[in-house]
C-alpha cells in the first residue's frame, strides 16, 4: 500500500470533506495511511466506526490508521484508546492543510496521538474547492458548518461546533470555477443550511446566496439545496422557489416527527402546522415540488398516537424520499435520559414509515409517466429528474449531459425512458 485510503461514515458533509482531505494528503504526499472519516449522530454510528478501523487493522497490518470526523472530535480518548489507532485528529484540524503536511512522505518526527482541539472555539469555515464524487454530473459546494440549536437527541453540535458561514463571494467564485469545469449541476451543503449567513456582515439569509448565485452565475444550468429546516426558509427562499426554474424542485427537509409533544422534546422550532404550511405553500409556489424528510422513529415517550402523527405528516405534507432513523440513544444528551422505547418496537415503527415511503414514492413515480423530464445523467445509463427520480436509459447518454427524455415506464424504483 502506498497512496492513502479514504473511509467514509455518515452524512453528505463528510463525504465532501473526505474528497478534500484527499486531496491535501496528495498535495503532502501521505503515503501508507488510512483514514477513516466517523459519524457521531447515533450511537450505533460509533460502534460502526470502531468496526471499521478493527477491519482496516487486520487488512492492512503496517499502515498508518488516522481517526477524524465527529466521532473522534466528541470521543477522542474512546478512539485514542484502541491500539489499532494512530492518531485521532479532530473536524477543525482535518481540514487544515498543515495537519497532512506533518503527515507527508518527507516528514520526520512525530505528533502527538490526539489532535482535538476545542471546536466551538472555531470562528470560520473554510471553502474547500472540490469537484464533485468521482462523477462528471454534479458537484457539492459547502457553504455553511455548525449548528447553533440544541435539539435534545442530537450531538452534532459538540462535533461540528457553532454555525460558520463562508462569504457569499467566495461560493459564486467556487460555483463559477465547476462551471467552468463543465458541471451542470451544483448542490448547497451544510449542517444547517438555513442558519447560513447569521454570522456574516449585514446577515444575510439563505434565500439571498440562492438568488445571488443564480444571477452571478448565469450559466449554471441547476442549482439544488441539500437540506433545509423549514421553519427558518426566508421570503427570498420562497421567492427563488417561485420565480427560478434553475433552483431544482426537490427539498429535503429535516422534520423528525409529526406529534407536537415530541416536536417540544426534541427542542425542534417547528410544530406539526408549520410543516404542513410550508409544504402547501412551496407547492402552491412551485407544483413540480417533490419533499425529502428526516423522521425518528420511537422517540423517547413515543405513543401509538404519536407514531400514528408521523405517518399522517408523511400524506399530509405529500413527502416522497425519507429518511427514517430508528431513535438510538446519544450518550450526552438530554434524551438519552428520557423514558426509552423498548428497541423491537423502534424499530417496527420504523419499518411502519418506511413501507409508506415506499408507498409514497411508488405513487411520485407512477405519476410521471408520459412525461417529459430534464435528466442530468449520472452514468451512461442512469440520471435524475429535476425532482431527483432515477431514470434508466436503455441507449448510452453522454455522461454529464442534461438530456429531454420521454418517461415510458416504472422498473421498481426506477423511471423507464422511452
Amino acid at each position: 500500500m502506498s497512496a492513502p485510503i479514504l473511509t467514509t461514515l455518515g452524512c453528505r458533509l463528510n463525504a465532501y470533506e473526505s474528497e478534500a482531505m484527499a486531496k491535501m494528503m496528495r498535495d503532502a504526499g501521505v503515503e501508507n495511511t488510512l483514514v477513516i472519516n466517523t459519524c457521531a449522530v447515533t450511537g450505533e454510528a460509533v460502534r460502526k466506526a470502531k468496526q471499521e478501523i478493527r477491519k482496516l487493522r487486520r487488512d492492512n497490518p503496517g499502515a498508518r490508521i488516522i481517526v477524524t470526523g465527529c466521532a473522534a472530535q466528541t470521543e477522542p480518548d474512546t478512539f485514542a484508546a484502541m491500539e489499532e489507532v494512530t492518531q485521532v485528529i479532530g473536524n477543525a484540524q482535518k481540514m487544515q492543510p498543515d495537519t497532512w503536511a506533518k503527515l507527508g512522505a518527507d516528514f520526520i518526527g512525530q505528533t502527538e496521538k490526539v489532535q482535538v482541539d476545542d471546536i466551538m472555539s472555531v470562528r470560520e469555515t473554510a471553502s474547500h474547492l472540490i469537484d464533485g464524487f468521482g462523477t462528471r454530473s454534479r458537484a457539492y459546494v459547502q457553504v455553511q458548518n455548525g449548528c447553533d440549536h440544541r435539539c435534545t437527541f442530537c450531538i452534532i453540535p459538540y462535533g461540528r461546533g457553532n454555525s460558520r458561514s463562508v462569504p457569499a463571494g467566495v461560493v459564486v467564485d467556487q460555483i463559477k470555477r465547476l462551471v467552468d469545469r463543465g458541471f451542470l449541476e451544483v448542490v448547497l451543503t451544510g449542517v444547517d443550511l438555513t442558519s447560513w449567513g447569521a454570522d456574516l456582515p449585514a446577515q444575510p439569509r439563505l434565500g439571498d446566496l440562492v438568488l445571488r448565485i443564480l444571477k452571478m452565475v448565469p450559466d449554471l444550468a441547476r442549482l439544488r439545496i441539500s437540506s433545509i429546516d423549514s421553519i427558518e426558509a426566508d421570503p427570498a427562499l420562497m421567492q427563488a422557489i417561485a420565480t427560478e426554474p434553475r433552483l431544482m424542485p426537490h427539498l429535503h427537509l429535516s422534520l423528525q416527527h409529526g406529534a407536537d409533544l415530541i416536536l417540544k422534546r426534541m427542542k425542534r422550532r417547528h410544530l406539526r402546522d408549520d410543516a404542513i404550511a410550508f409544504c402547501t405553500e412551496a407547492r402552491k409556489l412551485r407544483p413540480d415540488m417533490t419533499f425529502g424528510a428526516d423522521l425518528i422513529a420511537g422517540f423517547p415517550t413515543e405513543t401509538d398516537d404519536h407514531h400514528d402523527a408521523s405517518l399522517a405528516l408523511v400524506r399530509d405534507c405529500g413527502l416522497t424520499w425519507l429518511h427514517i432513523f430508528p431513535y438510538s440513544a446519544r450518550k450526552g444528551t438530554p434524551a438519552a435520559r428520557m423514558p426509552q422505547l423498548p428497541m423491537a418496537l423502534r424499530k417496527a415503527r420504523a419499518a411502519e414509515l418506511r413501507a409508506l415511503g415506499d408507498t409514497q414514492v411508488m405513487a411520485h413515480l407512477h405519476a410521471q409517466q408520459d412525461k417529459t423530464h430534464k435528466v442530468l445523467m449520472e452514468n451512461p445509463h442512469m440520471g435524475r429528474t429535476e425532482q431527483f427520480a432515477e431514470v434508466r436509459f436503455d441507449a448510452p447518454q453522454t455522461e454529464g449531459a442534461i438530456i429531454a427524455a420521454n418517461i415510458g415506464g416504472i422498473d421498481g424504483h426506477q423511471l423507464l425512458a422511452q
